[in-house]
């Protein structure tokens, strides 16, 4: 019943902000059918919608709650199939949710560790200092002495999202079905991804382990800060870490208040991000302003501090390297390598014309070099980007949708911080420096460095298995050795064979030649 209950919230959402029509528009657009058309027709009597389509889309997913509100931020970095006013409204959208009562977050503490709060901590403040969808955190001070925060998850959260994921599959698959661009956007496929980042969310072991891995990364790093994770207080619903003192990034009166260099920042920024995808794989995926702060006392001021792991991505060394290629390519305006890269991957069909996608990708990426930051815009590109894709069936892989969110994260942030910043100039060093380590002197280095541990272990197994596959050979065994030495015996007769054919062919073709010239035959 209660499912049944949501399912009807839903639908009078759905029709109070016209919902329902933009998914029968899509459905008409995609099938000529005549019972279609006549839904929409009577979906439209009686009432009357001027509000813009992004709007009431906007507003439907903040009325249906958190769950919905995350998936609508998620969906608005995908601009390959959205229309422009609708991916700008989804923008916007904002999980600003009310604190759930201190009395719960407190039973929620005691029951995770199986004491009282006074035994926990000689301080705790009942206010919570933040509240997000998932979780909401307090800050205290433990009996030794540390200030602490303290994360706690919201009661009953697995019911709720459980509930609205399953009403979204279904509206990912209903849009899969009856929409054409809908399935360029994958919708079953970013539903299942969201419903893994939503599920990682709901353990917060899983988040410190998270942060931890981060400060490992950086641990020697002058440019970002990470709070230690208390371990001994860190459960699947409370995590304990330490409390450390920042300004929200975008609060930038007070950062030049605190005589914090907003430009340099900007810098760090862009070397933070570029350090945590092509040198790690392993970067922070909500890099929003709630989530980001700059210290300004200790020893870590003007660091970056980075907060919330919830959600971080990862990258595969096929993916980095393929990532790192296509950027020095843009920087270097490269953009026949482009395409090749985007036919080489696989994202665009082995059949298309590469000169043809080098074409548009020059068209729309020249006009935006050699410009400040603050006269172009990396969204604008990237739209354009995927609006000459869409020509030439650019398939969007799910697992950059990530990347591509913290990167226009990243652009928002260095637009704010420096209006000057060039993007392009800042981050080519770094790309450059780090194709080098790969592909260069350093990288065989690095790469022996890793093998050799294997090679200690396979190295003094050698003459024994050379000698085993020796002694099956001179058995007449049927081993894999044989076998190939039977397949190369043959390979050599056809050469042969081909080499006395074509030394005939040639033959003739001169002996041909020398009666058709008047002159003497050369071999009769």
């Amino acid at each position: 019943m209660r499912s049944l209950f949501r399912l009807l919230a839903i639908v009078r959402v759905f029709l109070r902000h016209g919902l329902d029509q933009l998914a029968l528009d899509g459905a008409a657009r995609t099938f000529d059918s005549r019972l279609l058309t006549t839904i929409l027709k009577l979906s439209r009597i009686g009432r009357t919608i001027t509000t813009p389509r992004g709007v009431r889309l906007r507003l439907a997913l903040e009325e249906l709650g958190p769950i919905f509100v995350k998936f609508g931020q998620v969906l608005s970095t995908r601009r390959d199939v959205l229309a422009e006013d609708i991916a700008d409204e989804l923008a916007k959208l904002q999980d600003q949710v009310p604190p759930f009562d201190s009395n719960l977050a407190v039973a929620t503490i005691e029951r995770a560790f199986g004491t009282s709060i006074s035994a926990l901590f000689s301080e705790f403040d009942r206010t919570p200092i933040a509240s997000a969808s998932i979780a909401q955190v307090h800050l205290g001070r433990l009996i030794d002495g540390r200030e602490v925060a303290v994360k706690v998850l919201r009661p009953g959260m697995l019911k709720i999202i459980e509930q609205d994921l399953a009403w979204l599959k279904l509206i990912a698959r209903f849009v899969a079905r009856f929409s054409s661009d809908g399935r360029r956007l994958k919708p079953v496929e970013n539903v299942e991804e969201f419903d893994g980042y939503l599920h990682d969310e709901l353990d917060l072991v899983r988040e410190a382990a998270n942060a931890s891995q981060l400060r490992r990364n950086f641990a020697d790093s002058g440019l970002l800060k990470i709070p230690e994770m208390i371990w001994d207080l860190c459960r699947p619903d409370v995590i304990v870490m330490e409390r450390i003192y920042g300004i929200p990034i975008n609060r930038f009166e007070e950062l030049r208040a605190k005589g914090i260099d907003l430009k340099q920042l900007s810098r760090h920024g862009v070397e933070i991000f570029f350090t945590q995808v092509f040198r790690d794989g392993y970067f922070h995926a909500d890099m929003h302003p709630g989530n980001i702060l700059v210290a300004d006392r200790g020893p870590h001021f003007g660091k970056y501090i980075a907060l919330d792991f919830g959600i971080v991505g990862t990258l595969s060394e096929v993916d980095k390297n393929y990532l790192a290629q296509n950027f020095l390519a843009f920087f270097r305006r490269d953009y026949r390598r482009v395409a090749e890269l985007h036919v080489e991957s696989g994202w665009v069909p082995a059949e298309s014309r590469v000169d043809a996608l080098e074409i548009a990708i020059r068209g729309v990426c020249e006009p935006f070099f050699d410009r400040p930051l603050k006269e172009i815009s990396l969204g604008q590109v990237l739209v354009r980007l995927f609006q000459v894709s869409r020509r030439f069936n650019v398939v969007i892989q799910p697992q950059l949708t990530l990347l591509q969110k913290t990167l226009l994260n990243v652009e928002g942030l260095g637009r704010q911080l420096d209006p000057d910043l060039d993007l392009w100039k800042t981050a080519m060093p770094f790309l450059e420096r780090w194709m080098q380590e790969q592909i260069g002197f350093r990288a065989l280095r690095k790469n022996l460095q890793k093998e050799s541990e294997r090679w200690a272990q396979t190295l003094p197994q050698l003459p024994r298995l050379v000698h085993q596959a020796l002694a099956q050979a001179a058995q007449g065994g049927h081993g894999e050795i044989q076998i190939r030495l039977r397949e190369l015996a043959a390979e050599q007769q056809r050469l042969r064979r081909a080499i006395w054919i074509l030394a005939g062919l040639l033959l003739a073709v001169l002996a041909v030649l020398g009666l058709g010239l008047g002159g003497t035959p050369l071999f009769f």
